[in-house]
Order: C-alpha cells, then structure tokens, then sequence
C-alpha cells in the first residue's frame, strides 16, 4: 500500500485552501477531498483489466460547493431528516433549518458537508479529517468535535472510522453519502446491477420520507431484497415508481456485520458494505440531477447509495436505537466498502 499523498485542489468562496488526499494500493485508489470529508473518485478494475471510477462526483471545489446532492460528502451533524425541523432534549425543544420542505435534512443549510476539516496523515497509510462544529451551530447544542478516519487495506477495504464527543447533550447521526455505479460514474443507469441486502425489516416512511414509527417485515414487500435483485426489474415495482428511498433496519447495532452485496454482471465489480450502524439507508438516485467529472450527466437511477446510519429523525422516535451523544460519551461508528472482481 502506497503512502497517503496531497495535492492542491483550489480554494473555498471564503478562500479556504482544499486539498485532495490519494489512498491507493495494487488495485484500488481512492481520493477524498478535506472540504466535507468527501470521497470524489474510486477506481477500480473490472474483470477484463479495465479501470473505471465507480464514484459519482466533480471536476472541481465549485463543483462540491453547488453539491445539492450531496455527492461523496460526510453528512452531520445529522444525517437525514428531523420531522417538523425541530427536537426536545431534557426538556428543552430545538428549532433547526427546515431545509426540505418543512423538515430538517443533512446537517442544515451548512452541514459538515460545506466545512474545510484539518487534515492529518496517520502513519503514512491513514487519512485522519477532524472538523470542531461549534455549540448552537446549524440550531445544534453543544460544541461536537468529530473525526473522520479513511483506511484503503491491501486486501481492497475502505474503512470509514467515525468518532465524535460533545460538550451538551445533543443528537449526532453521521454518514458517508457516497453515489455509486459499477459500470462507471457516467454510464448513466444502474439497471444492471444486483443488490442484496441482510435485511428483514424496514422503517415505514411517509410521502416526505418521515417515519412513521412502525418498524415492518419486508416478507412479501417489494423492499425485500434478501435474494439477489436485478435493479432494472424491481425499481418502478416500488410504489410510486421511484425506485429505492428505503430505511432498512438492521440487528446487532455497534457489531461490524455484513449488510449489503452489489454486483454488477458485465463487468464483474462488486461492492460489499459492512457497518455498525442500527439501519443503512438504499437510495437508488430517482432525484438525482447533476453534472458531473468530464460532464458526465448523472440523472434519475444512474447511481445507488448505502448510506450506514440511525434511521430518519430518531432524535424524535422514543421507540428507534438511540442518537443522542451527551458529555463523557464518545460516539463511535464502523463502516467498511469492500471492492472486489467476480471473474465468472
């Protein structure tokens, strides 16, 4: 595994300096910007040899700035939405951004997706991000110092590391919202690809994506995914049509599990994703809209993410694993991409 390098990679509105940081072994290289914690390229072989970039994202910091999608990008301090744009601690109610519609969604309207984190290379080989969101920002309580580590391992693992402790009580949720598509970023569907998820049961949304609090099987659902699918024939089967906007719970929170398998048949890619996180969120990009490397159009079911995280809006559903993080506590957080070539 080669060391850890930097280069320049322009410079914020404010005049914030940004760098690229390249992670790379025998087979894989990754690269994350320090503006968001943001991964902005994976490339990987397929089963012929060829190289492509699985990663969805931008040629340039304008581009990441105007990131309405939030492509790559570390989500907090919440991931996700809070109903109504608001929350109680310890008696006390929190009124935050309504941000998507009349809810909160993916840390406010300057998450730590739209922050420059200080950047330290641990042991050659670790890309440690450390960003100190201060008390009352984005609505929030509390002074959150949080830490973002990248690992690529020899035998092709991107470890993403989380960890977080705070001043005040308050609610931390946080994720990578990475888009990817195995064909490459820009071959511009995903119908192709086969997805299994170790899930039997999902968080019941309504129309704005808010949970309703019931937890239901997946047996017999259209959101059952334990088998292999084949994604162009299960996306408009959803109801509505809109492909995969799904919550999905997951058992053993806080141990390292495997949760997901995506392949993609023609070229052989395959990605694994283990997490300790209680739910992993599918989305399957039916909003996506963006231009994006070499203007590369990405649009609706062109890229898939697996977001590892607490379901939406715990911090206001008494019945979901706990968000709230309060002084003394240390908020960990596990969740590994495994890139592999099924040569068959």
């Amino acid at each position: 595994m080669a060391p850890v390098t930097e280069e320049e990679f322009g410079k914020t509105e404010a005049g914030e300096n940004v760098s690229r940081y390249t992670l790379t072994n025998n087979n894989v290289l990754v690269r994350v910007l320090n503006y968001g914690a943001t991964i902005t390229d994976i490339l990987v072989p397929d089963k012929h040899g060829n190289v492509d970039d699985i990663s969805l994202g931008f040629d340039d910091i304008t581009g990441y700035q105007d990131n309405t999608p939030y492509i790559g990008t570390v989500i907090g301090r919440v991931a996700n939405r809070i109903a109504g744009a608001k929350f109680s601690l310890d008696g006390k109610t929190y009124n935050l951004a309504a941000n998507h519609g009349s809810n909160f969604i993916h840390g406010g309207v300057k998450g730590f997706n739209k922050v420059v984190w200080t950047a330290n290379v641990v042991d050659g080989k670790k890309l440690q991000l450390r960003y100190v969101s201060d008390d009352g920002e984005e609505g929030f309580p509390g002074e959150v110092t949080t830490t973002v580590t990248y690992e690529l391992t020899d035998d092709n693992q991107l470890f993403i590391q989380y960890e977080a402790r705070t001043t005040k009580t308050t609610p931390i949720n946080l994720t990578n919202h990475a888009y990817f598509n195995m064909a490459g970023h820009s071959a511009g569907h995903i119908d192709d690809h086969v997805v299994r998820i170790n899930s039997d049961a999902y968080a019941v949304l309504d129309d704005t994506f808010i949970p309703t609090g019931e937890i239901k099987d997946v047996a017999g659902t259209p959101y059952d995914l334990r088998s292999p699918v084949r994604l162009g024939d299960h996306m408009t089967s959803v109801p509505g049509e809109k492909g995969y906007t799904v919550s999905y719970n997951l058992e053993d929170s806080g141990t390292l599990k495997h949760v997901a398998r995506v392949e993609h048949p023609p070229s052989g890619r395959v990605l694994e994703m283990s997490t300790t996180e209680p739910s992993v969120m599918f989305y399957t990009s039916y909003y996506l809209d963006a231009t994006g490397k070499g203007g590369a159009t990405y649009g609706k079911f062109g890229a898939f993410c697996l977001e590892a995280q607490h379901h939406p809006d715990s911090v206001n559903q008494p019945s979901f694993p706990c968000t709230v993080l309060r002084p003394g506590e240390t908020y960990r957080q596990t969740t590994v991409y495994r890139f592999s070539v099924d040569s068959q």
